[in-house]
C-alpha cells in the first residue's frame, strides 16, 4: 500500500471506558446522600462507554422511527416502528430504574442516584430518555387521583420493559407520556382547544389535536383538555380496559433537528376516552407536578451532553499532534479545554445539588422545596441555554473530524438545543423564574440562604450576589430584564456550590471568568494565572486505557 494511505496522528475512538468515572459527578453523588449507588453507577457507566452501547446509540439516531398509520388491508393501526436497538437502550434504562425507581426506593438519595444514572446513560443516546423521563415525572401527577395511582403506579415503577400494544393492567410494566402543546398555543397551554366532555360513567370523551406528543407508543398519556370547569388534566391509555384501541390517531411524526431516535408526533383525539386527574380547572397545577421533574432531567441532560463534549475534546487533544506538539499542550487549546471543562463541571455540580433538593423536598423538607422551585427554574434556563455553545466549541476542538457524522459530535450538537426548548423555551423559563419568586417570596430567601453558605469565601462571588440582590429589588422593566436576572442567579448558585464543594482550581476559574467579568464572549478566553492543568486533568475520560 502506498505510504499516502498510512493513517497517522489520529485519536483512537473513545470507547471502552467508564462514563461514570467523572470527579464532579461522583463527588456530587456522595455529597447528596447516594453513595450507596456508586457501584451500580460504575457498572452502568462501563456499559455506557463500551463499543456495543455506543453503537446502539449511533444506529438508533441514523435509522429513526417510522410511522405506519394503516395495515395492508386499510385498517387503522397507528404504530411506530423503531430500530431494534431502541428497545435495547430502553431495556437497560428501565432495568436500572431510570424511569421510576425513586418512587419505590425509599432510601435517602434515591432521586440523586437516578439523576446520576440519567447523566451516565444519556451519553449513549439521549432520545430514548424522553419516555423514561416522562414516566418518572408522571407518578407524582397521577398521585393527585389516588384511584388511578393505585392501579397504574405499581406498573409504572416496575423495572421491566414490556413493549407492545396491550391493555395496560395486563402488562408487566408501563411507560407514560405527556401531551400538552397545541399548534395555536405552544407554551401557552391555557389557549388549548382540545375538549373533554363528561360521560355518565365518570369518563370523559376527548376531541382535539396535539401538536407535539413525544413517545406516542407509550402505554398511558397525561394530557390537558378543556372540561366544563376549565383546563383539566386527563389520563388516556392507548388501549381501553375492554381491550379495544382508544381513538388516538397518529397524524405524522415530526422531522426534527435532533433527538431523531425518539418519535415525536402529532396526535388527533377522535372521541378518545380519558379519566380525569385532579379537579376540573386544575389542569396546570396538576401537570406542573410533571414539569418540575422534567426540568431536572433537562438540566441533568444538558450537563451530561457538556460532559460528553469535553471528554471527546480532551481525548482528541491528548492524542493529536499539531505544530510540533500535542494539542493538549498548546497554550490556546489549553484555554479552550479548561473553559469547556469549567462549564461542564459547574453544570454537573448544580444538577446534582438540585437532584438532592428534589429528594429532600419529596421527603417533606419545605426549605429544600423552595430551593428546588427557584433553583430548578433558573438552572433549567441557564444550563440548557449554555449547551449549544458548549457543543459547538467541543466539536471545533476536533476540527474537520468533529464536523463529520462518524465522530458523533454532530449528533451531540443537534441534540443540544432541545432541553432549552422542552417544557418551555428560554423566555418561558426566565419568566417562570420571576413568577415563582413573586408567588413565593420566601423562596427568594431560601435561594439566597443557599448561596450565602459561601459568603465571605470569595470577594468575586460576594460582589456578584450583591449585584443580583440589587437587580431583584428593582421592579422597573423586570420582565424585559428577566434573562439577565435569571442568568445572574444561576451563575451565583453555581459559584457558591463550586466554592463550597468543587475543586479549588475550577472554583477559581469560574469566579474569575463568570463572576468577575474577566472573560470574553467565546470559550477559550479565561484569564491568565489559573491552574488549567488541574482543571483539564479532572475532565479526562478514565478507564479502558485512557487514564494516562
Amino acid at each position: 500500500m502506498p505510504a499516502t494511505h498510512e493513517v497517522t496522528n489520529q485519536a483512537p475512538p473513545l470507547i471502552g471506558y467508564d462514563v461514570a468515572e467523572y470527579p464532579a459527578l461522583l463527588e456530587g453523588l456522595r455529597r447528596e446522600g447516594a453513595e450507596w449507588a456508586e457501584a451500580d453507577l460504575h457498572a452502568l457507566g462501563t456499559l455506557a462507554g463500551c463499543e456495543q452501547a455506543q453503537e446502539w446509540g449511533r444506529l438508533v439516531e441514523k435509522y429513526p422511527p417510522a410511522l405506519r398509520t394503516h395495515d395492508r388491508f386499510g385498517h387503522r393501526v397507528d404504530e411506530v416502528d423503531f430500530h431494534p436497538h431502541w428497545h435495547d437502550l430502553m431495556t437497560v434504562a428501565v432495568e436500572n430504574g431510570l424511569h421510576a425507581a425513586p418512587w419505590r426506593d425509599r432510601r435517602p438519595g434515591a432521586h440523586v442516584a437516578r439523576a446520576a444514572k440519567m447523566f451516565v446513560w444519556g451519553q449513549t443516546d439521549p432520545g430514548h430518555l424522553c419516555p423514561i423521563s416522562m414516566t418518572y415525572a408522571a407518578v407524582p401527577a397521577l398521585r393527585i387521583e389516588p384511584t388511578l395511582a393505585e392501579v397504574y403506579e405499581p406498573l409504572l415503577t416496575e423495572s421491566v420493559y414490556d413493549y407492545g400494544l396491550r391493555e395496560p393492567t395486563g402488562k408487566r410494566a408501563l411507560i407514560a407520556g405527556m401531551s400538552m402543546t397545541e399548534k395555536q398555543g405552544g407554551s401557552d397551554v391555557r389557549a388549548n382547544t382540545t375538549r373533554a366532555t363528561p360521560n355518565r360513567d365518570g369518563t370523559y370523551t376527548v376531541v382535539g389535536h396535539k401538536w407535539f406528543t413525544s413517545a406516542p407508543m407509550s402505554d398511558l398519556f397525561l394530557i390537558l383538555a378543556q372540561a366544563p370547569g376549565g383546563l383539566t388534566c386527563f389520563l388516556l391509555p392507548r388501549v381501553l380496559p375492554d381491550g379495544t384501541r382508544n381513538a388516538l390517531r397518529l397524524q405524522r411524526l415530526k422531522d426534527k433537528l435532533g433527538n431523531r431516535s425518539n418519535a415525536s408526533s402529532e396526535i388527533e383525539y377522535d372521541n378518545a376516552i380519558g379519566w380525569r386527574v385532579g379537579e376540573e380547572g386544575r389542569g396546570v397545577p396538576t401537570i406542573i407536578q410533571m414539569v418540575n421533574l422534567t426540568r431536572l432531567d433537562c438540566a441533568v441532560g444538558s450537563a451530561s451532553g457538556m460532559r460528553q463534549g469535553v471528554a471527546q475534546a480532551v481525548h482528541h487533544a491528548t492524542h493529536r499532534d499539531a505544530f510540533g506538539a500535542r494539542l493538549i499542550d498548546q497554550p490556546l487549546m489549553v484555554n479552550v479545554l479548561a473553559d469547556l471543562a469549567v462549564e461542564a463541571e459547574a453544570a454537573t455540580v448544580v444538577g446534582m445539588r438540585l437532584a438532592g433538593a428534589v429528594d429532600r423536598a419529596i421527603a417533606g423538607d419545605e426549605r429544600e422545596a423552595m430551593v428546588r422551585r427557584v433553583g430548578l427554574a433558573v438552572t433549567k434556563y441557564w444550563v440548557c441555554k449554555r449547551a449549544p455553545a458548549h457543543a459547538a466549541e467541543a466539536l471545533e476542538c476536533l476540527g474537520g473530524n468533529g464536523y463529520v457524522e462518524e465522530s458523533g459530535m454532530p449528533r451531540l450538537y443537534r441534540e443540544s438545543p432541545l432541553p432549552s426548548i422542552w417544557e418551555g423555551s428560554g423566555n418561558v423559563a426566565a419568566l417562570d423564574s420571576l413568577r415563582a419568586m413573586a408567588k413565593q417570596p420566601e423562596s427568594v430567601e431560601a435561594f439566597f440562604a443557599e448561596v450565602d453558605l459561601a459568603a465571605g469565601s470569595d470577594a468575586r462571588l460576594d460582589n456578584a450576589v450583591s449585584r443580583v440582590r440589587k437587580e431583584l429589588s428593582d421592579f422597573d422593566d423586570i420582565q424585559y430584564r428577566a434573562r439577565r436576572i435569571v442568568e445572574s442567579m444561576a451563575l451565583v448558585l453555581q459559584g457558591s456550590l463550586l466554592i463550597r464543594h468543587g475543586h479549588l482550581a475550577v472554583a477559581d476559574a469560574f469566579c474569575a471568568s463568570r463572576l468577575d467579568s474577566d472573560w470574553g464572549v467565546a470559550f477559550g478566553t479565561l484569564p491568565t494565572g489559573l491552574d488549567t492543568a488541574a482543571i483539564i486533568e479532572r475532565a479526562k475520560p478514565r478507564g479502558g486505557g485512557f487514564d494516562a
